[in-house]
């Protein structure tokens, strides 16, 4: 693992801190429609001001190409400011403010070196702290860090040192669970971990992928034709025996939300129908498999979640990941958006902010947010 300062290994009173959150948060009728990653990112910020450090928070929302209103972070410091007792102010002075959206710069998604000096001036620390972000070499993450000294947040250290747990010798059982719709967003993952885990659950529309390459219909359910083969090989190889794969599938005859519900074989899947969530007894044999573990790590949804008729699968393997007395960890947005839904989020050993970058670090790569902290450390 990288080495990189901490918080606790420097003095921040009387500073003025620069703070990279991840406050990219969905928005819904101009407001807030699920706040985990500010009430994620507060505590950092809280800690900070009380420590006596003047405290400015960057972050972007959304993929703005250009300034757009509708993604203005003065929403989020709005709603920010109704869940701590600090002042939170948007471009102005308070015990915490909070800056404009850094996409609104053209300058931040390609690292320009006036932006991320723009974004460095007058402030004496720069404290990364969006864990959601590290993966992108953008201006505030990598720019920024390169200018003033810099260090990670709590936020940012608990997750490395959790996800990092993956990597290294964790307790065994080692199981890890992918869903999710494509095969080819976890194949780097699938790849680096394979051979490290005891078995690997697989579930979601990725799944469908998986059962063409054992040779299957698969009926009218989502399908990488591209990715086919490179699944074949991995069923096909040394390790293809801990892939483990649904025996039953939720159908629908049509992809929408008032689809008719019915169960049937994975080797049986009528045409003219879509799967749309694992079964109960694949839910249930997952169930067993988790909850026997000493270690999970668990990615994407078994199906689409947000119908009822299809959350059973996801379901169980939320309730799963909450019963095991092992280490659990759930990253993706669909995945922790699918335990708060179940009021299971405070259930698992550690819940990830990040999607993205938790599945790069999990593929072995180097995390360019984190990398650059690297040349502060003496």
């Amino acid at each position: 693992m990288l080495e990189y300062l901490t918080i606790d290994d420097v003095d921040v009173a009387g500073k003025r801190v620069l703070v990279r959150s991840d406050l990219n948060v969905p928005l819904d009728d101009g407001g807030v429609a699920d706040d985990f990653r500010i009430r994620a990112a507060l505590p950092t910020l809280e800690m900070l001001v009380k420590a006596g450090a003047g405290v400015t928070v960057c972050s972007h929302l959304g993929r703005p190409k250009a300034e757009d209103p509708s993604l203005s972070l003065e929403t989020v410091a709005e709603h920010m400011d109704g869940l701590t007792e600090l002042d939170v102010r948007f471009e102005s002075p308070g015990d915490i403010t909070v800056l404009e959206n850094t996409r609104f710069d053209p300058g931040e998604t390609s690292n320009d070196p006036s932006t991320a000096k723009r974004l460095a001036d007058g402030f004496d620390l720069f404290v990364q702290d969006a864990f959601g972000s590290v993966h992108r070499a953008h201006a505030s993450t990598v720019g920024v860090a390169e200018r003033i000294k810099a260090v990670a947040g709590p936020l940012l250290d608990a997750e490395l040192t959790a996800l990092g747990r993956f990597l290294g010798d964790p307790k065994r059982p080692y199981t890890l669970v992918l869903g999710g719709a494509k095969v080819s967003d976890k194949l780097g993952v699938i790849n680096n971990l394979l051979p490290k885990v005891d078995r690997m659950l697989i579930g979601g529309g990725m799944c469908f992928t998986f059962l063409v390459a054992k040779g299957l219909e698969v009926g009218d359910s989502l399908v990488q034709e591209d990715r086919v083969e490179d699944v074949r090989q991995l069923l096909d190889g040394p390790e293809g025996r801990k892939i483990i794969l649904p025996v039953d599938i939720a159908v629908g005859d049509e992809f929408s939300e008032g689809a008719r519900r019915h169960v049937v074989a994975a080797s049986a899947i009528p045409e003219g129908t879509i799967g749309l969530d694992i079964g109960p007894e694949s839910g249930a044999g997952f169930w067993e498999l988790i909850d026997s573990s000493e270690s999970v790590f668990w990615n994407g949804p078994m199906g689409v979640f947000e119908w009822e008729e299809f959350r059973n699968g996801t379901e169980q393997v939320a309730r799963a990941m909450a019963a095991c007395e092992g280490f659990t960890a759930v990253g993706g947005g669909d995945s922790a958006a699918a335990l708060r839904l179940l009021g299971l989020e405070n259930s698992v050993s550690h819940l990830s902010t990040g999607g993205g970058a938790g599945l790069e670090l999990l593929e072995g790569r180097v995390l360019p947010g984190v990398e650059v902290l690297e040349r502060w450390v003496q």
